[in-house]
């Protein structure tokens, strides 16, 4: 498989080309789950995936909890549906406590001190109530927990991992921005699609599925960094995965190293040529630094051309534009507002070769594309304006 080919076929796998998802829901579901600690950049990851999914589409499936934004895979914020959250949740905990024990020892977080406060937590948010950071705080605080700063941030992670709370339903402060809101685990997942509880094999072999599924081409050791699992977890899930769905995985070589993706459908030959069939210049993406088509992917994301995400140095901007997968700039976007309503959007676009990646009519493009999925004008604004 030779680069642009692996390149083109992580696009469409990830459904930044067409088929796309028809609902920001079902792109989640593709992809499992979507790194989101940018909430209002998370929410693009989603709706860019889809044919027309908005900013408020988004956050409208947050609020009703089809999609939930939890601490999973590795101690990251992570949106996940409802329907999967309860068995990955399941597979990445013990490995994420693992992971965090050093800071559970530094902030004084035993068992002892996790299951009571689990219990405050869980008797806070019973009977469908949703609670910010600070109202946790004060509940934690008045049960006798030192509940500030790290700890308060542990405290709360620990109950995530753990299925004790959830994403609750955003409200908006003052100045319009969204603010995270937490609930019971229980309830927020008791509308999940029914189904028997996965045993840790299953769940292996799910999420190789799920992972190469819509992330491939990638390698074993990519999969193992993106979900926190070890390799052979990962051979494992792909082992079990090929006994479940003969086929449904298979695998190329690229620079002398195994790929896994989903086959082509209607062919053997795994992998699409780059922009087969596809005319005029190449086609501009805004991407956030957080993307899957960076993050999913470890000791192979270097073929799409960088190194994000990358501190950004200065006034650049630290989001990717990508040409044709490839990446070919930054960006960022600023809210102009009057009081709490946004009026407009400013996106200051950077390209490493202005001249070179179509960037006339593709970048108007994607900057309307912007627009409309906020719901607002977009204009693009000089660098550094």
């Amino acid at each position: 498989m030779k680069t642009r080919e692996l390149l083109w076929t992580r696009l469409a796998g990830q459904q930044l080309r067409e088929p796309q998802a028809a609902t920001a829901d079902e792109a989640l579901k593709n992809l499992l789950a979507v790194q989101a600690q940018e909430f209002p950049y998370a929410r693009w990851s989603l709706a860019q995936r889809t044919a027309a999914a908005t900013a408020a589409d988004v956050e409208q499936a947050v609020a009703e909890g089809r999609i939930l934004r939890t601490h999973i895979l590795r101690p990251t914020w992570h949106f996940v549906h409802r329907d999967d959250l309860p068995w990955l949740r399941a597979l990445s905990a013990p490995r994420l406590h693992q992971a965090n024990g050093g800071t559970y020892r530094r902030t004084g977080i035993d068992n002892e001190t996790a299951s009571r406060s689990a219990h405050v937590l869980a008797a806070a948010l019973a009977g469908g109530v949703h609670l910010t950071r600070e109202q946790l705080a004060a509940r934690l605080q008045d049960a006798g927990f030192h509940a500030t700063g790290l700890a308060l941030a542990y405290l709360i992670m620990h109950a995530e991992i753990s299925g004790v709370l959830v994403s609750g339903v955003p409200i908006r402060s003052p100045g319009g921005a969204l603010r995270q809101t937490y609930a019971s685990f229980d309830e927020r997942v008791a509308g999940a699609v029914p189904a028997a509880a996965l045993s840790r094999e299953e769940s292996l072999a799910a999420l190789a599925l799920r992972y190469f599924g819509s992330r491939g081409p990638a390698t074993v050791r990519d999969c193992a960094d993106w979900s926190g699992l070890t390799m052979k977890d990962v051979r494992t899930g792909l082992a079990l995965a090929e006994e479940i769905a003969p086929g449904a995985i298979v695998v190329a070589s690229c620079d002398g190293a195994d790929f896994y993706l989903r086959p082509e459908s209607g062919g053997e030959t795994p992998g699409r040529t780059s922009r087969q069939g596809v005319d005029g210049p190449p086609q501009i993406d805004l991407v956030q630094c957080y993307d899957e088509y960076i993050m999913g992917y470890s000791v192979s994301r270097h073929y799409f051309g960088g190194t994000a995400p990358a501190y950004p140095f200065g006034d650049n901007p630290m989001h990717v534009v990508l040409s044709d997968g490839v990446l070919a700039g930054a960006w960022r976007h600023s809210l102009v507002r009057r009081g709490p309503q946004v009026e407009r959007c400013e996106l200051d676009i950077r390209l490493s070769q202005p001249n070179g990646h179509g960037d006339g009519q593709a970048v108007e493009a994607a900057v309307a594309r912007y627009g409309a999925f906020l719901g607002v004008p977009a204009v693009r604004v000089p660098a550094g304006a």
